[in-house]
């Protein structure tokens, strides 16, 4: 029997819950990553009272659920979704570079990787000097890491568990959880409260956490070319004037949030902080949905498209980590330095902080890209122009992983309101 846990099937694996056909493709890459249920953009004086539904715990649990649980880790049974998300190289590098920076928190530790796939991050732990890794994976890849384990004679050290964190079985704790949780928009998926679970049950006062902290960030933006594009390429095709297709055209490029990537050039003003999350402190009820106002003051002239989203992710090291430490790989530091706000004035200084995983603009890219939500109609705006509103995120009723985006914008005496899902 390995120490940790019960269930032990051999060779460093063990399978731990059932598994459940899916009833439709979900996750990131491929087909289902983004999607909308509903989109209203209209000229409004009152808020919708939509976006204050909040899915229950009886909702959680009900076999609705399941069944949408059981599609979800399925998505993630593709292997094309790891292959998209290991080529990322400022996400994988940048995890690398915050285990060589923490070796001293993890050599001779416990590790828990929550989600991990094709087993990458706990295979950088274990060379890091962990003494046992615990490598939990809900989707059926968790037999693929098990051979990319035992492939690299770890299997001594990384044991793969086959099932979702809330339903595993380890006895002891674990002194660092380790986790690659973040979905676009940084907090569609809800992967965070699988990892806040593990938090609360597993991990020892004073443990690490990777990442620690993650910061949510927005700003209006001009495209242009993706007008162009979408909508007025209709009004001359070949000679032919097809404008009548001008509306269908808008509703098929800009209901739906959009995963693209944009360049700084497209943002108009400082990013604005929606969400702060220090992961030693979350709460999954906090999450569930988040509201906060804004107030931007255009830096040019252009036309407002819509507003941009983007996260980025924080590997604080400890006080007592030595300058220079020495590993057994190498790596180097790619992430660049995120321009960002504080009061949505001043920048928040790079030396404050740990390693940092940014999906800005002017960041490398990333497979997260940014999220936009475009509106149908620009909104000419001038230099200082003030840009002002409010945006709550929501786990949707549909279904808990997906995201509901209410947003509420004004500028130039117009006021409006869109609604979206992220799914």
């Amino acid at each position: 029997m390995i120490p940790g846990f019960s269930d032990y099937h051999g060779n460093g694996y063990a399978h731990q819950g059932s598994r459940r056909e899916p009833g439709y493709r979900l996750g990131r890459g491929g087909g289902g990553r983004r999607g909308l249920f509903k989109v209203s953009s209209s000229p409004s004086s009152s808020s919708s009272s939509s976006h204050a539904n909040k899915p229950s715990l009886e909702w959680a649990s009900s076999p609705k659920w399941e069944d949408f649980d059981a599609a979800y880790f399925q998505s993630y049974s593709h292997i094309g979704i790891h292959e998209e998300m290991i080529k990322d190289h400022a996400r994988t590098d940048t995890y690398r570079s915050a285990i060589i920076q923490n070796q001293n928190s993890i050599a001779g530790k416990v590790v828990m990787d929550v989600g991990c796939g094709t087993g990458i991050l706990s295979i950088f732990c274990a060379l890091a000097g962990a003494r046992r890794v615990y490598a939990i994976e809900a989707s059926e890849i968790a037999v693929q890491a098990n051979e990319v384990v035992k492939a690299n004679n770890l299997s001594d050290k990384v044991f793969v568990i086959h099932g979702k964190v809330e339903s595993i079985s380890i006895q002891e704790k674990v002194d660092v959880i380790i986790s690659e949780w973040m979905g676009y928009m940084l907090l569609y998926e809800s992967m965070l409260g699988s990892v806040i679970y593990a938090r609360d049950k597993w991990l020892k006062p004073g443990g690490l956490i990777l990442p620690s902290h993650a910061t949510l960030y927005m700003a209006p933006v001009t495209h242009s070319e993706r007008y162009r594009e979408s909508v007025g390429f209709w009004h001359d095709v070949y000679g032919i004037d097809m404008s009548a297709m001008v509306p269908l055209a808008k509703q098929c490029a800009f209901e739906e949030p959009n995963i693209e990537a944009i360049s700084a050039e497209n943002v108009l003003t400082w990013p604005f902080v929606i969400k702060s999350i220090d992961c030693y402190k979350v709460t999954a009820q906090e999450l569930q949905s988040i509201t906060t106002k804004y107030r931007f003051s255009s830096m040019l002239r252009a036309p407002l498209h819509g507003f941009a989203f983007w996260f980025d992710a924080e590997f604080n090291c400890p006080a007592t980590l030595p300058a220079g430490k020495h590993t057994p790989f190498t790596s180097s530091n790619s992430t660049s330095d995120l321009l960002s706000a504080a009061n949505n004035q001043s920048k928040r200084a790079k030396s404050h902080r740990g390693l940092v995983l940014s999906t800005a603009p002017e960041s490398e890219p990333t497979h997260w890209q940014q999220t936009i939500l475009y509106f149908y109609e620009p909104i000419e705006v001038t230099q200082d122009q003030i840009i002002e509103g409010s945006v709550t995120l929501s786990q949707s009723m549909e279904n808990p992983r997906f995201l509901n985006i209410h947003l509420e914008y004004s500028s130039g005496g117009r006021s409006f309101i869109k609604e979206s899902i992220l799914r």
